[in-house]
């Protein structure tokens, strides 16, 4: 979602032709590509984990510690809402 990336496909397809994205999962420029499927095995696999638990209170510690966060209000990015909203209902 970060980078209109909304499927394990779409990444898979950039990760083909990308080199900023084989950069940063660590593969060379030659390096076969790995299936989709590997990314929802993945993600299914780490969701019904405490690793993912403990990673995302991790970020929210760090956040509160940089004071990022706040109390006092909250805020949406309203396009991506109506983006994903009219994807979906396409």
């Amino acid at each position: 979602v970060l980078y209109t990336i909304r499927s394990e496909r779409l990444l898979v397809e950039q990760l083909d032709y990308n080199l900023l994205f084989r950069w940063f999962v660590g593969l060379s420029a030659d390096a076969r590509i790995w299936d989709h499927s590997t990314f929802s095995q993945n993600r299914d696999r780490l969701f019904t984990e405490d690793v993912a638990r403990a990673f995302f209170i991790r970020v929210r510690s760090l956040a509160e510690w940089g004071k990022l966060t706040s109390d006092e209000h909250f805020s949406v990015d309203g396009t991506l809402i109506d983006a994903w909203a009219s994807h979906k209902s396409f």
